[in-house]
């Protein structure tokens, strides 16, 4: 064990780093000194063995053309078969630079200009931006929130949705970003039912399914028999070991035809080889990282479990429950009844704290703010704190009122 491996409470100056995260509050217009716990990337160092293994490339001082070798691929394939329980060859694999990149490709793919794709609102806010900017239609079969921040999908109004628009591809969140759920086998396979009875291709996200708590995960493909021939599961490193920045990451289908229906549109957007420097932290993620995905495991959990009992017991206006999975908390601020524009210049300017807009993620995610809770514990003490000050303020101003 190394104690380098394992340091989840040190905060580390990320500023000056070019982060998307930090450095470019002046270019999203917003205040200098908010706290930004928005985007899904993590405020821990990666594992210690991806980044000597990365040191040792470096040293080698030739950064040209890289390609993923069977090295890479044996080390994929065990990572796999070890957390997911589904044994693939190496031949199902695809490389693609980014989740994103391969929702857009598969939708370029699989779908015509002006049809429709499938999805589940409130939901990850770069599925309806690939949809929209390749001249495809949203249908969102909305999932139901029970009032308690538990949501459920509703597979009358799914089933509805699928006859009346004939969509030709369903991106599914699994687990589900931002609400939280880890989708049961049961509802997995009520999905992969209608799927197949309207002959509809189930792109499967699953790069948040390494974070699960307290719950089973299920790998689409394993939900029912022959669903492998027509799923598209997107696999990367990037959330499990916060290496989003390397631009590595893939997908896996077993089906031939639609491995080259997915490889004639990744080469017509003129894209070859992936980050040189990705596929060696992407195999080193796979091949030594199991010890620090266990470290950060705990100590994400412990954050869940932190801010879900002060928020409670603090802020009992803001519904929050513990999600089933990711590392993102779903916070419910509709009791104040602000408009999304007033809620979020509350977050930003009083509170001092970058969060991402619900609304972003659908007109059903109004009335929520997400955070990220993937960092050192003293920074969410200071993130929550800032939110429960301020908006017990406002709580005040409203009993007055």
């Amino acid at each position: 064990m190394s104690e380098r491996n394992l340091d989840f409470e040190s905060v580390t100056n990320r500023y000056g780093t070019k982060s998307l995260k930090y450095d470019f509050k002046e270019e999203r217009h917003l205040p200098d000194d908010v706290l930004p716990l928005w985007v899904a990337d993590m405020d821990y160092r990666t594992s210690s063995y991806i980044e000597d293994a990365l040191v040792e490339q470096a040293k080698h001082a030739i950064f040209g053309y890289t390609e993923v070798d069977d090295d890479f691929l044996e080390a994929l394939k065990n990572y796999i078969a070890r957390h997911y329980n589904r044994v693939i060859e190496k031949e199902w694999f695809h490389k693609s630079p980014s989740v994103v990149f391969s929702i857009a490709t598969a939708v370029k793919a699989f779908t015509e200009e002006g049809g429709y794709v499938l999805i589940n609102q409130p939901v990850y806010y770069p599925f309806m931006g690939t949809i929209k900017e390749n001249n495809r239609k949203i249908i969102s079969s909305d999932l139901v929130n029970d009032g308690t921040g538990y949501y459920r999908i509703d597979f009358k109004d799914l089933e509805e949705k699928i006859k009346e628009y004939r969509p030709k591809l369903y991106l599914l969140c699994s687990p589900h970003n931002p609400v939280g759920r880890v989708w049961s086998k049961k509802e997995l396979h009520k999905i992969g039912e209608l799927c197949k009875k309207y002959g509809i291709i189930v792109f499967s996200d699953e790069i948040h399914s390494d974070f699960v708590w307290g719950s089973e995960f299920t790998t689409f493909t394993n939900a029912g028999e022959g669903y492998d021939r027509f799923c598209i599961t997107s696999v990367s490193p990037s959330k499990t070991f916060n290496l989003a920045g390397l631009q590595v990451s893939g997908i896996i289908t077993s089906n031939k035809e639609i491995y080259n229906r997915f490889h004639a549109a990744y080469s017509a957007a003129g894209f070859s080889q992936i980050n040189g420097m990705g596929i060696i932290a992407c195999q080193a993620a796979y091949t030594y990282g199991e010890e620090w995905l266990e470290g950060v495991k705990k100590a994400i959990e412990s954050n869940l479990d932190y801010a879900v009992e002060y928020l409670s017991e603090n802020l009992p206006e803001v519904k929050v429950r513990k999600p089933e999975g990711t590392y993102l908390l779903w916070l419910d601020f509709n009791y104040y009844d602000f408009t999304d524009r007033e809620l979020n210049d509350i977050i930003v300017h009083d509170a001092k704290l970058w969060l991402d807009r619900g609304n972003i993620f659908g007109r059903v995610g109004s009335g929520f703010q997400r955070i990220n809770v993937a960092c050192p514990r003293k920074t969410l003490e200071d993130a929550l704190e800032r939110l429960v000050n301020t908006f017990k303020i406002c709580e005040q101003k409203r009993k007055i009122s």
